[in-house]
């Protein structure tokens, strides 16, 4: 299915490797100039390149943390009225409740949570004007449910289900459909870091599918809800999980 998002301007954080990366992937084949931001520099650059090779694809990036939120301003100078918004960026560490150092709770809720309504704010008046826009947090299974040491994770994503659940409701009417998309346990950088061995082999055990879920199956679901064929949905968290927040 072609999405036909050429003419669309797709800013994505967390751009430059995993899901974020095929996401970027996703537009640049179906011909949307896309905008990555992501904190290392040499990263994103290698991504950018890697997305511009085959294709003539117009790739820009913004080497930022948006934890800092004076930065917010310096990528509204060079994105200031992006057509697609995908709040991808995200900061996770476990650690059992009693443990939580409140310096970790802050960063994680700053970089998963703040940043992305952050970012609403700052992108939201021009496509309402507009008439049309699409905004995709990327949330996650813990926004569903949760799970022994997970506390300041599944704050921050279960915070994020309610931003867009509110701002769905204020923006829909004007064009603008919100959704978040919640992956499940994907083959990512990220899961391999924070997730050992043996509790991922438990983890999987309990996904009816069987395995651990790909980047690029995120990709394709936030790619045609972002699309001119999402009309009507809006306001939603959808896990794509292999099952495992339904068993």
């Amino acid at each position: 299915m072609e999405l036909n998002l050429r003419g669309k301007t797709v800013l994505i954080t967390g751009g430059s490797k995993g899901i974020g990366k095929a996401v970027a992937e996703v537009f640049v084949e179906e011909g949307a100039d896309v905008h990555l931001v992501a904190r290392d520099a040499a990263t994103l650059a290698a991504t950018a390149d890697e997305l511009r090779d085959g294709h003539q694809a117009n790739v820009t990036t913004s080497a930022l943390d948006l934890s800092d939120s004076a930065n917010i301003p310096r990528l509204q100078e060079v994105c200031p009225t992006p057509d697609i918004l995908v709040n991808n960026a995200g900061l996770n560490r476990n650690s059992a409740f009693a443990d939580i150092d409140l310096a970790d709770f802050d960063a994680i809720n700053r970089i998963n949570l703040r940043t992305p309504v952050a970012l609403m704010q700052a992108v939201l008046p021009a496509m309402q004007q507009n008439g049309w826009g699409r905004v995709i947090n990327i949330g996650s299974i813990w926004s569903k449910l949760a799970r022994p040491g997970r506390a300041s994770y599944a704050a921050s994503k279960f915070g994020l289900d309610g931003v867009t659940a509110a701002t769905a409701a204020e923006a829909a009417a004007d064009g603008v459909m919100i959704n978040m998309v919640s992956p499940g346990i994907i083959d990512t950088e990220l899961t391999r870091r924070t997730v050992d061995p043996d509790r991922l082999k438990a983890l999987l055990a309990d996904v009816p599918a069987g395995r651990l879920g790909q980047p690029k199956e995120i990709a394709a679901f936030v790619a045609w809800l972002a699309g001119p064929e999402n009309t009507f949905i809006s306001g939603q968290n959808i896990a794509i999980d292999g099952g495992f927040t339904r068993v």
